[in-house]
């Protein structure tokens, strides 16, 4: 039995999507009632779980050989992730499949690469079998500009700074393969796209979708963190935003694409033109 956290986000939820669908057994964990009642109205096995209250997750584990452990960045993911751990130990959980970060590093001035690294090292002297996914930037981070996009402008602060972007969707079906499979006990898989794009080529392939003329707009930090405050982000997301496009992506410490997603799976990574194709609708609304 698996049990998947996070199943109500992004990639939890296209990790149980796809376990449904091959027939792998598992078990949906989200933290709000209401949530559980959705997911078992949706057919599936689902239970009340709630990191901020280690105390619900002994129930949640019982009778699982392996976890599915994804947390959103928070200032409490620490607390939150190695809680979980400790419980999957005491619970008698063979292995641990968890979502980290490829820049992932203690002495990281990102906030949430710092915290993985911290998180990886209690997950690999716990005692517990372990798997770490460390994909790249996610691709469904465009989603957050796409109004601006919508008119034509794609602001960013990475100046001439790449990334091997990652769709979501992919790191879900590599977690649903690891998840599902033995022999990945031990092992670190860095999860990327299959080209590295900065932004002016990752405007270039939003144009030709949208059929309109996108242009990179390289802006100065103070103005890029308004606009991520205006686009919801707290105060503390919108700090660690800053650091990671403006000094990690700009300064060209990202990482070149691995192809482990095509190795995995069998089947290769979407492109960022895929990406696009797929949210066409969103990125072109202002001109439809």
């Amino acid at each position: 039995m698996i049990l998947v956290s996070g199943a109500t986000g992004g990639i939890g939820g296209e990790v149980c999507r796809l376990l449904e669908a091959s027939g792998t057994p598992f078990r949906a964990m989200a933290r709000k009632p209401e949530q559980v009642e959705t997911l078992r109205r949706g057919g599936m096995d689902a239970v009340l779980g709630d990191f901020d209250r280690p105390d619900t997750l002994a129930a949640a584990l019982r009778d699982c050989d392996v976890m599915f452990l994804v947390t959103p960045p928070t200032p409490d993911q620490f607390a939150q992730e190695t809680a979980a751990i400790d419980a999957a130990k005491r619970a008698g959980v063979g292995r641990i499949v968890k979502i980290s970060a490829s820049d992932g590093n203690v002495r990281s001035p990102v906030p949430w690469a710092r915290t993985h690294a911290l998180i990886d090292h209690h997950l690999r002297s716990a005692g517990i079998g372990w798997t770490l996914l460390k994909p790249t930037a996610f691709m469904q981070n465009f989603l957050w500009f796409k109004d601006p996009v919508s008119r034509g402008f794609l602001p960013q602060v990475t100046g001439t700074g790449s990334v091997s972007w990652v769709d979501t969707r992919d790191v879900a079906r590599v977690a649903a393969t690891v998840l599902s499979q033995d022999g990945h006990e031990g092992a670190t898989y860095f999860l990327t796209g299959p080209e590295t794009l900065d932004m002016k080529g990752a405007a270039r392939h939003i144009s030709e979708v949208v059929e309109h003329r996108v242009r990179y707009l390289n802006l100065p930090k103070p103005l890029f963190r308004a606009l991520l405050r205006l686009t919801g982000n707290s105060r503390w997301m919108t700090k660690g935003l800053v650091v990671q496009f403006a000094d990690v992506v700009a300064g060209h410490h990202d990482i070149d694409p691995t192809f482990e997603i095509e190795r995995l799976t069998g089947d290769r990574a979407r492109s960022f033109a895929d990406f696009v194709r797929d949210h066409r609708e969103e990125f072109a609304k202002a001109n439809s």
